[in-house]
């Protein structure tokens, strides 16, 4: 059973300069959210003391932090971890305060203001200001080296073009995936990097298969008496791929989804990041990828030598 047609030929390429257009919208978008409204930065990389707490029946925040503001902690940032009984309280480590007497001055805080019955201690979590830090100039250059790394890995197996479409694919990727956490104020913590970095993987992945498809026809194309035009065998080998591509990109979102709704709110921002990077990925892959390629066209000519060279690589 073919659910797309072998002989489907649609005209992406014909629209790739309203699909650009769009793109560099929602780029501008994203990076203004980025730059001027900020990152909902984890303890992670903040660093601070993380106490989640189980209420035994539902109470309002505005009554949680009025419970804490005598103990010092009014400005700690609230939130729902799971269900309404559940709740995470981060705040700002106190120099020279360990974090097991935050936790338990806190839990003094609740259990005077409700009762000592009604809040249970789930868990507790520390990191001090120097690892957070670390942790956040780690993250980044992690993106950046592996952006680096794909750049000299196409350029050797295809060209230069190629390697600066598909590094130009990843990029977009990664700051409308960063850009919706700033617009949602979702957490961006380690799991969410180790999730830019999976998205990454995949956009490339996507990304190679329509490239190689490309650097096939266009060899072919090169033997022709008469070739075609780049365009026209680039959207021929978008079409050829695209089965294989949207079937792949469903069945990862269905594993995804799953993760998503039934994996705990632990993994729920690592999913949710995952979700977004693979429906940009696979957008991108098709209308940015390779219109930035095809626009880089006689910028970096090859000599017959190395074309004969490049030919020949598996």
């Amino acid at each position: 059973m073919q659910i797309i047609r072998p002989d489907i030929n649609i005209n992406f390429l014909g629209a790739r300069k309203i699909a650009m257009a769009i793109s560099a919208a929602v780029l501008l978008i994203s990076l203004s959210l980025i730059f001027f409204k900020g990152l909902n930065l984890g303890i992670d990389f903040t660093g601070g003391t993380l106490v989640e707490v189980r209420f035994h029946q539902q109470v309002e925040m505005s009554d949680i932090r009025k419970s804490l503001e005598p103990a010092g902690y009014g400005t700690a940032v609230l939130q729902e971890f799971g269900s309404p009984s559940d709740i995470l309280i981060r705040v700002q480590n106190k120099e020279g305060v360990e974090s097991s007497v935050i936790s338990t001055e806190i839990l003094d805080a609740l259990g005077n203001f409700f009762s000592p019955d009604q809040v249970e201690m789930r868990r507790v979590e520390f990191v001090g200001p120097q690892v957070g830090e670390e942790l956040k100039s780690a993250g980044m250059w992690a993106v950046i080296y592996t952006l680096i790394g794909i750049l000299f890995y196409v350029m050797f197996r295809f060209r230069l073009r190629f390697a600066l479409g598909a590094d130009a694919a990843i990029l977009h990727d990664i700051i409308i995936v960063v850009g919706v956490f700033s617009l949602l104020g979702m957490e961006f913590s380690l799991p969410v990097v180790a999730a830019l970095l999976t998205v990454l993987g995949y956009s490339l992945n996507d990304t190679i298969v329509v490239f190689d498809r490309i650097r096939e026809n266009f060899d072919l194309n090169r033997k022709k008496k008469h070739p075609e035009d780049e365009i026209l065998v680039c959207n021929q080998s978008i079409n050829q791929t695209l089965a294989r591509t949207l079937m792949t990109s469903f069945t990862t979102i269905l594993v995804v989804l799953a993760l998503y709704l039934f994996g705990g709110e632990v993994i729920h921002d690592f999913a949710f990041a995952l979700l977004v990077g693979i429906a940009v990925g696979t957008y991108s892959s098709i209308f940015i990828a390779t219109p930035i390629m095809l626009s880089l066209e006689g910028k970096f000519e090859m000599s017959e030598e190395d074309l004969k060279e490049l030919e020949a690589r598996p």
